[in-house]
């Protein structure tokens, strides 16, 4: 059973992990383990004995598919850690790209247009999470507007200076406090941004979980992400280069590789690339290999419709 998800983070070519559990982008460990365990308990097979066939089947697919891959990625310390850096990263992108973003759910409209952003964003989560597993005919639709309302919530945050998102060593009574006396919170109390080495680490590491999975345009547009960023980074020219010589463009990866290496003339990838790339042009003078078109240059589609973040939301997708 596939599922498809469309809206907020998902819209980004990003998992939102938060939606799928229904927890807040800032919730700690703890919170998250509680509600895990609120839905793997709704979701078993023994609490399923009474529902049809189609909804046991459902059950077990949401459980196996989405709550417990999404459990696995932010239970453990190290993985959300990573997983914090790239949504903050996902909330900076959709802030400076507001203009394509559409908003289609009643939740993520209110917060767009609310004075008290932290306190609108819980309450209007609550009520999506308190149905979300309900009937489970609407989970996938109750995912998305949970996303949708993350990403409003990342994007005004982003856009107000404040930092979006807390450690996941934070304790609950702290989070709390912190929540409650935002504006007495003391720098230890408060989460550090991320480095700009950080960002491009987090680039690298998407890019790389992508390249594995084989989804070369999107890891392109990943590394070009993180050249925004820092233009001088050897690693991710480098980078570049290699998954266009996977993907059959030599012109690419050549103009990569010289890239990475007037950066960095040790960089192994790159020298490794056009040893490769300089031993196939020596091998055969035959047909030239026709370039990949999945999306060379990394450009995201146009998105029609919509307007910035504030006041201008509201268009329906077409």
């Amino acid at each position: 059973m596939a599922f498809k998800i469309e809206q907020g983070l998902f819209s980004l070519n990003f998992t939102d992990y938060h939606a799928i559990l229904g927890v807040p982008v800032d919730a700690d460990l703890n919170a998250i383990r509680k509600r895990y365990l609120q839905i793997a308990r709704r979701l078993h097979p023994d609490s399923n004995s009474a529902e049809d066939e189609t909804n046991r089947q459902r059950a077990a697919a949401f459980l196996s598919k989405l709550v417990n891959p999404a459990y696995e990625k932010l239970s453990q310390e190290k993985n959300y850690n990573e997983y914090c850096i790239l949504v903050r990263l996902k909330g900076q992108q959709a802030l400076q790209q507001q203009e394509t973003v559409i908003l289609t759910s009643p939740s993520a409209l209110k917060l767009a247009n609310a004075g008290d952003i932290t306190n609108t964003y819980r309450s209007e989560l609550r009520e999506l999470v308190a149905q979300q597993y309900e009937q489970l005919d609407q989970t996938i639709d109750l995912i998305g507007q949970i996303s949708e309302l993350n990403l409003v919530y990342l994007m005004r945050k982003e856009k107000k200076g404040e930092t979006p998102l807390a450690s996941p060593a934070t304790s609950p009574a702290t989070t709390a406090s912190r929540a409650a006396n935002s504006q007495a919170a003391t720098p230890a109390a408060t989460a550090a941004p991320p480095t700009r080495d950080a960002l491009i680490e987090s680039y690298l590491w998407r890019a790389q979980e992508l390249e594995n999975r084989k989804d070369y345009p999107k890891a392109i547009l990943e590394l070009r992400e993180a050249l925004k960023l820092e233009p001088t980074s050897s690693t991710c020219h480098s980078r570049l280069g290699a998954i266009f010589l996977k993907t059959n463009q030599p012109t690419m990866a050549r103009i990569h590789f010289n890239k990475a290496l007037e950066l960095n003339p040790q960089d192994e990838v790159a020298l490794e690339g056009k040893a490769k790339l300089e031993g196939s042009s020596s091998s055969t003078t035959a047909t030239k290999p026709t370039a990949a078109k999945s999306n060379p240059k990394g450009k995201k589609p146009d998105t029609k419709g919509g307007g910035g973040l504030f006041g201008l939301f509201g268009g329906k997708k077409k």
